[in-house]
C-alpha cells in the first residue's frame, strides 16, 4: 500500500494568508532551472496527482496570524466525494478561543481524521497551555495531530515557534497521541531525529525534501544511520509535486553520489518507506474492507522502479 501523507488542496492561494501570493510565486532554483511556485492546488489536478497512491492526506490549514482558512468543510467534502482514497485532515488554529471546542465536531466528521497545526504560522509557542489542550483533547478522540513545520507561505511566520525539538514536551505529557513531523524538521534535521528516536508514537513525513535532491540524500542518510528510517512517512508534497515524480525522486536519490565515495541509502529501505502503512501507524479507523479493496493498485509501483 502507498500513503501520501501530505498533500494540500485550496480553491485559491489567498486562502494561505498574509502574503502567501507573492511569497509562493517568487522565482526559485530547483535542478538549474528557475521555476515559480504558484501551482495548481484545486482537486481535479490533485486527483489527478495522486496517483499511485492508495491514499492521500489531505492537510487543511488554519492561521489567525496570517489570515489563512483552508475550510475544513470543504476538505470534508472533497474527501467524502472520494472516500475510497482520500483522508482528511483539519486545520485547527491552537490559538484559536474556540479551538478545542472544535475538535468534537471535527471526531465525528466521516471523512476526517486528524487534525493540523502549524504553531508557527499561527504565533503560539507548542507547549503553549491552550496548545497542550488542543493535545489532550485530540488524543481523546483518537485524532493524529501533523505539526507542520512552517509552512513557509510568509516572512510573518514565526519560526522559533517551528523547531520540532518542543515536541518532545507534548510526547511525555500526551504520550498516547499519535503525531507527524512535516518535512522530517528541517532546517532541524538533528532534533527531529532525535524525537523520533525517543518517542514511539511520532513519525516524519519527508514532504517538500524531494524537491531538493540533495537535502533529500542528506536528511534521508542521516535518518538511516540514526536508525529512524522505519519513523518515515511517504509525502509528495502536492501541489509542489506528483505523487509519481516524488517516488521516483526518492528511487533516484542515491544518483548523486556515485562514484563519489559516499554511502548509499539502501534501495529496500527507501522501497520500505514509500509502502509505508501510515494508516495502521497513526491508528486511523478506515473499514478493512476498503483498504483490501485499494490494494491492487500498489502493482503500479512497478511502473515507477
Amino acid at each position: 500500500m502507498i500513503v501520501d501523507t501530505h498533500t494540500r488542496i485550496w480553491q485559491g492561494p489567498t486562502q494561505l494568508g498574509l502574503n502567501a501570493v507573492d511569497h509562493l510565486a517568487r522565482p526559485v532554483n530547483l535542478a538549474g532551472d528557475q521555476i515559480r511556485m504558484l501551482p495548481r492546488a484545486d482537486g481535479a489536478t490533485h486527483l489527478i496527482s495522486s496517483e499511485p497512491a492508495d491514499y492521500c492526506f489531505v492537510l487543511g490549514f488554519k492561521s489567525m496570524h496570517l489570515g489563512a482558512e483552508i475550510p475544513n468543510r470543504w476538505i470534508a467534502d472533497y474527501c467524502a466525494e472520494h472516500s475510497e482514497r482520500m483522508v482528511g485532515f483539519a486545520g485547527i488554529d491552537p490559538a484559536d478561543p474556540d479551538a478545542i471546542d472544535k475538535i468534537p465536531l471535527i471526531a465525528r466528521e466521516p471523512t476526517l481524521k486528524g487534525i493540523v497545526v502549524s504553531p508557527a504560522a499561527a504565533d503560539i509557542h507548542p507547549c503553549d497551555t491552550q496548545a497542550m489542550e488542543v493535545y489532550e483533547t485530540a488524543a481523546r478522540h483518537r485524532l493524529p495531530i501533523v505539526f507542520d513545520i512552517g509552512p513557509n507561505v510568509s516572512s510573518a511566520v514565526k519560526l522559533q515557534y517551528a523547531r520540532p525539538g518542543f515536541l518532545d514536551e507534548v510526547a511525555r505529557s500526551v504520550p498516547e497521541l499519535r503525531m507527524v513531523i512535516t518535512q522530517l524538521g528541517y532546517p532541524w534535521l538533528d532534533e527531529a531525529l532525535a524525537i523520533l528516536q525517543n518517542h514511539k508514537h511520532i513519525f516524519a513525513d519527508i514532504g517538500a525534501l524531494l524537491r531538493r535532491p540533495w537535502i533529500a540524500y542528506d536528511a534521508l542518510r542521516r535518518a538511516w544511520e540514526m536508525e529512524v528510517m522505519d519513523k518515515l512517512l511517504f509525502g509528495s508534497d502536492f501541489p509542489f509535486m506528483s505523487a509519481t515524480d516524488a517516488i521516483e525522486a526518492l528511487f533516484n536519490v542515491n544518483q548523486l553520489v556515485i562514484d563519489s565515495g559516499l554511502p548509499k541509502i539502501p534501495r529496500p529501505a527507501l522501497e520500505q518507506l514509500v509502502e509505508r502503512d501510515a494508516i495502521s501507524l497513526l491508528q486511523i479507523d478506515i473499514p478493512r474492507a476498503k483498504i483490501l479493496a485499494n490494494l491492487p493498485r500498489h502493482r503500479r509501483m512497478g511502473r515507477i522502479h
